[in-house]
């Protein structure tokens, strides 16, 4: 057990000022405590640990450089940020992170003035700080700007967009390029190539150890330097990819070599204009089990930090969702070659890993790019390809339009599998599947299942496959009641429910995940239970048969009340004039804060006991003629 005598620089540290006042040895001393503390701290806590490691030195420089939080450091992603969050007054804290009421998993404005822009999702950093640096420059205030942006990021559209306006606008502003060569699945395309070229180049090797010097003597007559070290690079790297968009770029240099570091970024500061640093990292740095397996130790429940053991009860009997979609995935190629998967950049956490391997010819992986692995699918249902786009919830809100107009208007035949949908826990609400039935069923054209077990998961994607049109099938990240997987698949009727159990007064219209917690309710009110299993299209003669025998309908989905599923039956029945108490129970009209899923449903009141609490009341509102009017709606 380490205390924090075990970390003497440390735990003295509570703000960024204190590593201005230290020595740069001091602050390579500080750089091994800091990535000690984050080993131990994450092992107990669970995490992402990984790319934090990979951070530590560029972390300490740029704290230690510039004047944050007046100065304004952005970082991508948030993967990497656990470091930023012990330097800058939460080390005490760390222990919590991703836990109910405790640190944020990303940074988040609210939680400290050093997280200067809320992320979670990818490819944000350079757009968010060239907003700042041209409102700075509008406001006449004198502060730099830093956008951290890794190498996995940079596959996305937006980072690009960003680039190419801000060498246009010559924003006062520094991009860091963190390259590790990994974002979560190993990085993929062209850029990727790109720069692994460069580091690889002997030529250019030699060079960058040249450019160290120059930088770190940089006469004052700035652009005598300049020209000399533009002519170096070009006769190294002609028409450098960053340079054409604008960009003064160095590098790349090493991102753990903290003296160099401190150096490069205190020349770098006294530049203007926009400026690229192009720094290589390893993911996992100091820690021999990261550094051997990234992957695995990118994010990490609590484990035994030298064995690199889990310490938890261990995997569940049954699979996870994401298990029945891989096996599916591989089943249906082996019967189908029109079968195409894609996903962007979430090879191992969308279940494709088996197939990348049985179907390489079948199997793209786009990078961090989801509109463009819509519209690649689009593509190639065009020309006779039966592409499946394996893609988190939150993720796929990103390509919305392309969704719309490049699929579904079109109604081309793409299948997409929505795993992590409702909540999904400690990643909290950047991460959080809570809106896809309503931005889903508001659209012509598709088809939008949710299944209650893991098999009823394997029929629908089959059902989804075999239709001709857009279909998505939105299941829970972890695993399921524990249902059997049958191997043969069968198509379910279009648009049909399932009666699981007939009772009195109530009926219980259940959407996906959460029909299992129904299903006991129902059996302890002696209520009717009704798996819905599609949200578009409804199932309307069972949701009208529901209204006419029953006293009260209540609707479950683990999706935002507000044009969810629930909304989906108000509209039927108001549709065909029908009076009946309806009450729709669903997320908040609020974002649930990061905890485990358990606990955010519980809530929520969507779990059992939640759901029973809110079933009873609703029964003695009806009996008592108090409270209960023909619609409403709760969270």
């Amino acid at each position: 057990m380490t205390t924090e005598n075990d970390f003497p620089l440390l735990a003295d540290i509570d703000s960024p000022a204190q590593l201005r006042e230290l020595s740069d040895e001091a602050l390579v001393t500080l750089a091994g405590e800091l990535r000690q503390y984050v080993i131990e701290s994450v092992a107990r806590s669970g995490g992402h640990l990984g790319a934090g490691l990979g951070a530590v030195e560029l972390t300490v420089a740029l704290h230690a450089v510039f004047d944050t939080p007046n100065d304004r450091l952005i970082w991508d992603v948030g993967h990497q940020t656990y470091p930023h969050k012990v330097l800058t007054g939460r080390r005490d804290r760390l222990s919590t992170i991703r836990r109910k009421g405790g640190l944020a998993p990303f940074p988040r404005r609210s939680e400290s003035e050093y997280d200067t822009f809320g992320v979670g999702h990818s490819s944000t950093s350079i757009s968010a700080a060239l907003g700042m640096a041209i409102a700075a420059q509008r406001n006449a205030e004198k502060r730099h700007i830093v956008a951290v942006i890794g190498d996995g990021a940079m596959t996305a559209g937006l980072a690009f967009e960003a680039l190419n306006h801000a060498g246009d606008t010559e924003a006062d502003m520094l991009v860091i390029l963190n390259d590790n060569d990994m974002s979560i699945s190993p990085n993929v395309g062209a850029l990727r190539k790109y720069l692994a070229r460069i580091l690889s180049g002997r030529l250019y090797s030699s060079a960058r150890e040249g450019s160290k010097k120059v930088l770190s003597k940089m006469p004052p007559m700035w652009e005598l330097a300049r020209r000399v070290e533009e002519h170096m690079k070009g006769m190294v790297v002609p028409g450098t990819f960053f340079e054409e968009l604008g960009f003064n770029y160095f590098g790349p240099v090493d991102g753990h070599d903290l003296p160099n570091l401190l150096k490069m970024l205190k020349n770098l500061k006294q530049l203007r204009g926009p400026r690229l640093l192009h720094v290589v990292t390893q993911k996992g740095k100091g820690y021999k089990l990261a550094e051997e397996n990234p992957l695995r130790l990118h994010a990490i429940s609590p484990l035994d930090p030298k064995t690199g053991k889990t310490l938890s009860a261990g995997k569940p009997s049954g699979p996870s969702y994401t298990e029945v979609f891989g096996q599916w995935l591989c089943d249906m190629a082996a019967r189908d070659e029109r079968l195409i998967g894609i996903t962007p950049a979430m090879r191992e956490g969308s279940g494709l890993v088996a197939f990348s391997k049985t179907y390489p010819d079948r199997y793209f992986d786009v990078g961090i790019a989801e509109q463009h692995a819509v519209t690649l699918a689009a593509g190639l249902a065009v020309e006779g390809a039966k592409p499946v786009v394996a893609i988190y919830s939150t993720f796929l809100q990103r390509a919305y339009d392309q969704l719309i107009h490049d699929v579904v208007l079109q109604n081309l035949d793409v299948l997409f599998a929505i795993d992590r949908a409702g909540l999904v826990g400690p990643d909290g609400p950047t991460h959080a599947g809570s809106f896809d039935f309503s931005y889903l069923r508001c659209l012509p054209n598709i088809v939008v299942m949710a299944p209650a077990d893991e098999n009823e998961c394997r029929q629908m994607l089959y059902t989804g496959f075999q239709h001709t049109g857009p279909a998505a099938v939105r299941y829970p990240r972890g695993c399921g009641p524990g249902v059997a997987v049958q191997a043969e698949m069968t198509s379910l009727p279009l648009g049909r429910a399932q009666v699981r159990r007939r009772g009195r007064r109530v009926a219980l219209l259940g959407f996906g995940a959460l029909v299992p917690d129904a299903q006991a309710v129902a059996d302890q009110l002696d209520a009717t239970l009704i798996n819905m299993r599609f949200v578009k299209p409804l199932d309307e003669a069972a949701v009208l048969r529901a209204a006419h025998d029953h006293d009260l309908l209540i609707t479950v989905e683990d999706n935002a009340v507000a044009g969810g599923a629930g909304s989906a039956v108000n509209e039927c029945l108001l549709r065909h004039a029908v009076i009946v108490p309806v009450h729709n129970l669903g997320l908040p009209d609020r974002f649930v804060e990061h905890a485990s899923r358990e606990e955010m449903l519980a809530e929520c009141g969507l779990d059992f006991a939640g759901l029973l609490k809110s079933a009873k009341r609703l029964l003695h509102e009806l009996d008592s003629g108090t409270g209960l009017s023909a619609l409403s709606a709760s969270s």
